[in-house]
């Protein structure tokens, strides 16, 4: 069964853009070996080891592979000037890489308090985001069925929710009409 767990385990082995920030010679791990790195040169890696290389200086991620809050201000406000039954596009991998992104805000808060308020503003904008998606989702999985074209936009998790809650709904949905003909005869 597909989970949030799941796929955070597909986005970790997935792979990313790096750019070497030093030269660094060939590193050998449990049965894998990454480079040799030359700095200024971009390299795909697998997430995982992506971030182990950023942690010890040897690579930093394309700006394109992170969030910051200028990209969630514009999610955020493309979310607010759609109509209820459009949903648009977000990043690829956007979840995992929000989930990430919270987590390194919080552990840098903690360590700066200076840094406190720009967390609690991306907190904002990520409930924002996702309230606003999430009315959307109720809304399309409450309706008949969706054509693929209007559920493309929808991220892997997105998908497995309308898909549960449309199940659910219908299901519902045909329990009520059911009974109410029942009670008629």
């Amino acid at each position: 069964m597909l989970t949030i767990k799941n796929l955070d385990f597909n986005f970790e082995n997935s792979p990313v853009k790096v750019i070497a920030n030093r030269n660094c010679p060939e590193i050998k791990l449990a049965g894998l070996t990454v480079g040799p790195f030359e700095e200024g040169n971009e390299y795909e890696v697998r997430y995982w080891i992506a971030r182990e290389l950023v942690k010890s200086g040897i690579a930093r991620f394309r700006a394109e592979e992170r969030l910051d809050s200028t990209k969630l201000y514009k999610i955020q406000w493309k979310e607010r000037v759609q109509k209820i039954g459009q949903i648009t596009k977000l990043p690829e991998n956007f979840y995992p890489k929000l989930r990430r992104y919270l987590k390194e805000l919080k552990e840098t808060a903690s360590k700066k308090p200076e840094k406190m308020r720009e967390y609690e503003k991306v907190i904002q904008l990520t409930r924002d985001i996702v309230n606003s998606r999430l009315k959307k989702i109720v809304s399309l999985a409450s309706a008949p069925a969706q054509t693929e074209q209007i559920l493309r936009n929808l991220t892997e998790e997105e998908r497995f929710l309308y898909d549960r809650l449309y199940k659910l709904i219908s299901e519902w949905r045909t329990q009520i009409i059911e009974y109410e003909e029942e009670g008629e005869e």
